[in-house]
């Protein structure tokens, strides 16, 4: 049954994307105004988030949002499946994700991402690359917008231990904001290494903000352990509740 209904949101997942194809053709028509542009984007999302909610049965939770800056910030999250990537345009409106190139071949989607506009990363360009992301993320940040990261660089199994790639401390050393981390258990719900999707709530806690100004290796230790900290700590919670839940063995006859 569990396959059966990840088939499901796949068609939906599908025929809803379909759907905005006439919607992007009217925006090309239109000049790609972005704010039409990122309204689009974030309705796509909505939808996308509903069909899982109503086909799979997978939700979220949020924890820790009043620790969200008014002022822009970067926010680094862990990374560990697709659900992040679509449900950030949501939960952070008009945030700048900084995503691969390569998600520009997704149809329709790669069309969104190229024009909300989001911070695309050629990983093969070198130092150019990353030049390019800086120059990115200090517009979108000057523009009012806040900028994020999957500092992993992948998406990564819930039992991997977080590790960020570097870059994520040019952007701190660099960009002079506060940094946000947040850390979310999707892949225990929607993972990379399954098409099957199983329900539950998925968790998001966004952590105490980390003021600029420290060195770059101190900045990097304390985002990757508030993370790790705040997954280990759902995981135990996970699983004492399923130790209390679980139903005893019978006791063996002698």
């Amino acid at each position: 049954m569990q396959r059966i209904r990840s088939w499901m949101f796949d068609a939906a997942l599908a025929a809803w994307t379909a759907m905005f194809l006439p919607v992007v053709l009217v925006l090309l028509a239109c000049g790609r105004p972005r704010r039409l542009v990122r309204a689009a984007s974030r309705f796509w999302a909505t939808g996308v988030l509903k069909a899982l909610r109503w086909t799979v049965g997978v939700t979220h939770v949020e924890h820790g949002r009043e620790n969200l800056p008014a002022q822009p910030c970067l926010i680094v999250a862990n990374h560990q499946s697709a659900w992040e990537t679509i449900a950030f345009l949501i939960l952070v409106p008009d945030v700048a994700i900084i995503a691969k190139k390569e998600l520009l071949r997704v149809p329709v989607m790669g069309w969104f991402l190229r024009n909300s506009p989001m911070i695309l990363v050629d990983r093969t360009a070198g130092a150019g690359s990353i030049r390019q992301m800086l120059a990115e993320a200090r517009n979108a940040l000057a523009s009012g917008r806040h900028v994020l990261i999957f500092p992993e660089g992948t998406r990564q199994s819930p039992t991997t231990p977080v590790e960020f790639k570097r870059g994520v401390e040019l952007l701190y050393s660099q960009l002079g904001v506060p940094v946000l981390p947040v850390a979310l258990d999707s892949g225990l719900f929607w993972g990379k290494e399954s098409r099957s999707k199983r329900p539950g709530a998925i968790t998001l806690s966004y952590l105490a903000p980390i003021e600029p100004g420290l060195s770059t290796r101190e900045f990097v230790r304390r985002a990757q352990v508030a993370v790790q900290n705040a997954l280990s700590a759902r995981q135990n919670v996970a699983a004492a509740a399923a130790d209390l839940f679980s139903v005893p063995a019978a006791p063996e006859r002698i």
